[in-house]
């Protein structure tokens, strides 16, 4: 399981640089627009200088609305910056048709300009709080597109996680259909690590974190902290031994 941490700017990217050893991908993104909100191109680009060279860069485009045109174009905008992975949030998208459409302008509008780039359809662990395509519909929407990967988070940030909106059984089904598909499964949504057992059981790819290595436990006021960072993948190392070895780990 590769771990992915988002810093709000250059700052908080300079903690995860001093921490890079104990993360996967840096993950930018802003938090004030939005659980996926999009950050600025010359951001991106600055991140990219100041991340060691072999940690890769992930992009948000934003919780985005149902305007294929306008979305592929911030997706191009991401990768141009120097994003690996581009990840976009189908906020705006009501039914799966519409995640398709969306996703097949940006998967064009990425691979185009560099092929090995990876996409990822994003959805919402609560969205039937804002009225988004269905959680478990987000495989086949990337699947029908031709991204390389699936993803939940939670639109709304208040307190709830993950597991409060889509319990670990129906992440695992997920993960699954995810993988029948030949997709990476990303999931997100103040995660914990007391979340990371079930995490690893159910065969998650990527996990996505924020407000677990902020202090204080704040994605909002708190700062990144490196050391909270060597925690978090020091209780993921953890989680992982215990599942190769098939003994349950304590939490």
């Amino acid at each position: 399981m590769l771990l992915l941490i988002s810093p709000d700017g250059v700052e908080e990217a300079l903690d995860c640089a001093k921490a890079a050893e104990h993360l996967d991908i840096v993950d930018v993104k802003k938090p004030d627009e939005g659980s996926l909100g999009a950050n600025f191109p010359w951001v991106i680009r600055e991140i990219r200088d100041v991340v060691p060279a072999d940690k890769p860069v992930s992009a948000t485009v934003g919780d985005v609305p149902y305007k294929p045109g306008t979305v592929a174009q911030a997706a191009l905008g991401a990768v141009v910056s120097g994003a690996t992975y581009i990840k976009v949030g189908l906020y705006g998208c009501t039914t799966p048709d519409q995640g398709i459409e969306v996703m097949r302008a940006v998967v064009r509008a990425v691979k185009d300009h560099r092929p090995e780039a990876l996409v990822v359809a994003s959805g919402y662990a609560d969205a039937h709080r804002i009225g988004s395509v269905n959680p478990l519909a987000l495989p086949d929407i990337a699947a029908r597109s031709g991204a390389d990967a699936a993803m939940l988070d939670t639109a709304v940030k208040d307190g709830s996680r993950l597991f409060d909106h889509v319990p670990p059984d129906v992440c695992a089904e997920f993960v699954r259909l995810a993988h029948a598909s030949g997709l990476l499964a990303c999931l997100a949504g103040s995660v914990r690590q007391t979340d990371l057992a079930p995490l690893t059981r159910i065969g998650t790819d990527i996990v996505g974190v924020r407000g677990a290595v902020c202090e204080g436990g704040d994605r909002n006021a708190g700062r990144i902290q490196p050391h909270l960072v060597a925690a978090f993948r020091a209780e993921m190392e953890r989680q992982a031994r215990e599942h190769a070895a098939g003994v349950p780990a304590v939490n």
